[in-house]
């Protein structure tokens, strides 16, 4: 039992980092996953200190947001070293900043709604650049239409700051929000197009930057239709 619960954690550590090198090193399936014994796995990261692997995943997802906000700069071969801990991060901070009341106390936004808008979509329009014979993997796609949510992140981040100043020039604090959030969808967009364009087919290429434009101008809505600070 022991064993079984430790492969469970190996697989769900692999699945959300492409830098795992347990899964791809297994000798041999007979009925139960065997794992090579940590002598002969030196290239492992699974026998690491914690702090360790903290440190070294950090690192990654900062320099993969820092890629984003500089697209221009960009390393397209980040791509291939895929990961879902920095969107699924951003995930969980834009739930909870859209997680908001009206005035009569109902909520206007769930948590869930947001979570499902985020990995929903991009797994829709992952699956709709496949089938137009795209040349990215769904995980490789995934991670690179969250990561590119940077932008928008931080315009919610403002667009709560500008909420919470707004008082009487409301108008003013909502038409900085648009602009401020405008650009961020614009920047968005232009990078995540920097990545996956490129492994898209150029006949079809606009049938599959539709769906990007569609997912992030669905998330900017939900931005914009915030009216309560918190």
């Amino acid at each position: 039992a022991h064993q079984d619960e430790h492969n469970c954690v190996v697989i769900i550590y692999c699945f959300l980092d492409s830098n795992c090198s347990a899964i791809n090193e297994m000798t041999e399936v007979s009925g139960n996953i065997q794992l090579p014994s940590l002598e002969e796995d030196d290239e492992g990261t699974l026998d690491e200190p914690v702090l360790t692997t903290l440190k070294r995943d950090g690192k990654a997802i900062i320099k993969k947001c820092f890629h984003v906000l500089i697209p221009y700069r960009a390393d397209k071969s980040l791509l291939h070293d895929w990961d879902l801990w920095g969107p699924l991060i951003l995930c969980i901070m834009m739930a909870v900043l859209l997680h908001s009341k009206d005035d009569s106390g109902d909520h206007t936004v769930h948590f869930l709604h947001v979570f499902l808008l985020v990995w929903g979509g991009a797994a829709i329009v992952t699956i709709n650049a496949q089938l137009l014979r795209g040349k990215v993997s769904f995980f490789q796609s995934v991670c690179t239409l969250g990561y590119c949510l940077v932008p928008l992140t931080i315009a919610l981040i403002v667009s709560r700051i500008l909420l919470i100043f707004a008082g009487t020039t409301f108008k003013l604090m909502f038409t900085i929000k648009v602009i401020v959030v405008s650009a961020s969808l614009v920047w968005s967009v232009w990078a995540s197009l920097g990545f996956l364009s490129n492994y898209l087919p150029a006949d079809r290429k606009a049938l599959a930057i539709y769906p990007i434009v569609l997912f992030y101008f669905s998330i900017g809505l939900l931005i914009l239709s915030q009216h309560n600070a918190f």
